[in-house]
């Protein structure tokens, strides 16, 4: 009886720990909580390369017993939108470069303000013949074969663009007409029509199979 009733609270004991595990949360000080480390938020160049990386990983999706998804990084994923996105950085922008932190994708250019200046009102006279440019958005998927980056902040050096002149900063870089339905303060995407939905979060870019 001594060696089952040992065998007992051990089993016990088993059984509270794991219950004590899924419930850490609920308990356990924040400070010692563990979760899944994000990806280091570093700026990486845009390159052709780049985008045919990404390119590659999305292809995938598109077979039948391919994976549900794929995780592709910031530099390549922004690689392949600019690609093909219609955007228009040869003599507006140099040194573009992107990095994912949260759920935001960052990217950064040094770009030629001749296009800018006098679209801003009072902020134009702030701005030099060239600035750093800074916008900060996510992905959507409007329809099948259209998507969007949708610019939710931007800084041109050290001025940060109200909301409403967002789109204007976005109109330097789009180089065709806009599609329909489209929010103003968004970049064109087109996508393959087997891409359902690009999703950003702890510090990754996850591209998912449409499955419908």
């Amino acid at each position: 009886m001594g060696c089952l009733a040992r065998l007992g609270c051990l089993i016990l004991l088993a059984i509270l720990a794991v219950v004590g595990w899924f419930t850490r949360s609920m308990w356990l000080p924040e400070r010692f909580r563990t979760s899944a480390p994000a990806a280091e938020a570093t700026w990486q160049p845009i390159s052709s390369a780049g985008a045919e990386r990404a390119r590659t990983a999305m292809t995938k999706l598109s077979q039948k017993r391919g994976p549900v998804y794929q995780t592709v990084s910031a530099g390549d994923v922004a690689s392949l939108a600019l690609s093909e996105a219609a955007v228009n950085t040869n003599g507006f922008a140099d040194s573009v470069a992107a990095k994912v932190v949260g759920d935001r994708m960052y990217m950064q250019a040094n770009a030629n303000m001749a296009g800018l200046k006098g679209k801003l009102g009072p902020l134009s006279g702030m701005l030099k013949d060239r600035e750093h440019v800074e916008m900060s958005g996510s992905f959507l998927v409007v329809k099948p074969g259209m998507g969007a980056f949708v610019v939710q902040s931007a800084r041109v050096g050290a001025v940060a663009i109200p909301d409403g002149m967002i789109p204007r900063v976005v109109d330097q870089v789009v180089r065709t007409q806009r599609p329909a339905g489209l929010p103003p303060n968004a970049l064109p995407l087109p996508l393959p029509s087997y891409i359902g939905d690009i999703r950003i979060a702890n510090g990754r870019v996850n591209v998912y199979k449409n499955t419908q």
